[in-house]
């Protein structure tokens, strides 16, 4: 009976290990558009055609910058998401840069 209620206990353990992914996503890139004429709505934004995509889709350049500290906190931030790299659109991936005065601060905040 032991020997029965471990062999059930390991296959229960060996079936429960699920990989929960898709190999083949929808689409590779879906680069943000502002003109709403001949594109895709996905994930909230239109999306461009593939073959218009540019390289300055997936670049911007306002990270290599030093932000102007400059006010009451001492302390700026710079997002890069999908309204400065339209690239980025359906990735998931965003990313904001904070730049420091000396002493300053990163205020109380939530994040939605």
């Amino acid at each position: 009976m032991n020997t029965l209620l471990a062999y059930i206990a390991l296959l229960a353990m060996a079936f429960s290990l699920v990989s929960a992914s898709y190999p083949s996503p929808l689409q590779d890139f879906c680069v943000a558009a502002n003109d709403t004429h001949e594109t895709v709505f996905v994930n909230g934004k239109f999306c461009k055609d593939p073959k218009l995509a540019t390289p300055n889709d997936f670049f911007f350049s306002g990270l290599r910058l030093p932000g102007n500290t400059s006010n009451k906190v001492g302390s700026l931030v710079t997002p890069a998401n999908v309204a400065q790299i339209p690239g980025l659109n359906t990735l998931g991936v965003s990313l904001a840069l904070v730049d420091y005065a000396p002493y300053g601060l990163n205020p109380p905040h939530i994040h939605p």
